[in-house]
């Protein structure tokens, strides 16, 4: 009998929400109706902010973050580079510089002392990742932020509902980015979302989204020249009932971050992600383990691919992307960045996956590693 693969990532779809797409289809309204003023409203509220907008992407919902707040050509931002790739991309989009700088080695989110000393006098603003839904040291990148007159953008694309000193991610910069590709937390398919504080740049990010169009003035009427970043209401129907389940399916992925905690307790060789961070609520978004330098990831990762076993490189650093090598913002040295995503790897994980799948893999992830130490 074949051994069933195991996947890096599964969304977690229900019939309430194959129910509430059906809805949507038989409704005849497929853009820009109640699902997605309904699905705003259910992310502003979880997020204690007062509104949200939804966008396509993710990328989508830094890029007009970026343009909604004014940074441009000329300006530099600064990022992490041990995340995804977007980031830096987004900054580029509006013909700005990111500026790479270095991570705390506990946590993989920008460190505060780094980003002050990358800062100069073109400097306008920060992206704080909360990597893998540990939320940033929100308290002191805040401070710095003010002290030198700089936006903060939060990108907590992989952090829903996680919180900081029990405040909420995406309450605390000037916007915030939410991602719901098929391997977050919440999905919609594709999609993205803006979290907002200020009732005036919510407005201008909905004309930003939809061609720059003036609603109060007519559907030919274009303000400003915009993008076409809008939500369907099948996927803002589709995110809104997995949202009513947020409180359950963290609880999940929590119990299933402690059932991989527990079965590598005791592999040499293994370092295990913290189940616990001081003063954050986690949203577990991947589960990745940091090998021993004596370790070869590519083997290892062969090896568990022969059992069907999947597994992800999360991240390798975008100044070191063909797409960014020899750009002038990736001269900057990040040895801690460079060490840690060269021993990164992120195991199978999901909502619903189970502790048979959980063992298989801590199985075969302790017999490939005891292989390298024969």
């Amino acid at each position: 009998m074949t051994t069933a693969a195991i996947p890096l990532s599964a969304p977690d779809i229900t019939e309430t929400e194959i129910a509430a797409v059906t809805a949507v289809l038989h409704s005849g309204r497929l853009s820009i109706g109640p699902e997605m003023t309904a699905f705003e409203k259910a992310l502003a509220h979880v997020h204690a902010v007062p509104d949200a907008v939804a966008v396509s992407s993710g990328t989508a919902a830094l890029h007009l973050a970026l343009v909604a707040l004014g940074i441009g050509p000329g300006d530099e931002v600064i990022v992490p580079s041990f995340t995804f790739v977007a980031v830096a991309n987004a900054v580029a989009q509006v013909c700005a510089t990111p500026v790479f700088a270095e991570i705390d080695v506990a946590t993989l989110n920008l460190d505060p002392e780094m980003v002050e000393r990358a800062i100069t006098p073109r400097t306008r603003a920060l992206i704080v990742v909360h990597t893998f839904g540990v939320v940033a040291e929100m308290d002191r990148l805040m401070a710095l932020a003010e002290r030198h007159g700089l936006l903060v953008i939060e990108d907590a694309c992989e952090a829903i509902g996680a919180r900081f000193n029990e405040r909420p991610v995406g309450s605390f910069g000037a916007a915030a980015a939410l991602g719901f590709y098929p391997n977050k937390q919440v999905t919609t398919g594709e999609g993205g979302a803006l979290l907002v504080r200020d009732e005036e740049l919510a407005a201008r990010l909905r004309r930003l989204r939809n061609q720059g169009r003036d609603i109060t003035a007519g559907w030919l009427d274009h303000a400003e020249a915009g993008y076409n970043y809008r939500l369907s209401e099948i996927a803002c129907a589709l995110g809104r009932a997995q949202l009513e389940r947020l409180d359950a399916i963290l609880a999940a992925r929590a119990a299933a971050a402690k059932r991989y905690d527990d079965l590598l307790r005791k592999l040499p060789g293994v370092e295990r992600p913290a189940i616990a961070v001081d003063r954050r609520m986690l949203s577990w978004f991947v589960y990745v383990i940091r090998l021993s330098e004596g370790i070869d990831r590519e083997r290892l990762q062969a090896q568990l691919a022969t059992e069907g076993i999947a597994t992800g490189r999360y991240f390798p650093p975008i100044h070191r992307q063909p797409a960014w090598r020899g750009h002038a913002s990736t001269r900057a040295q990040l040895p801690i960045t460079e060490s840690v995503s060269a021993r990164v790897l992120a195991l199978p994980f999901w909502t619903r996956i189970t502790a048979e799948e959980q063992e298989r893999v801590a199985r075969a992830l302790g017999n490939a590693v005891r292989c390298q130490e024969a």
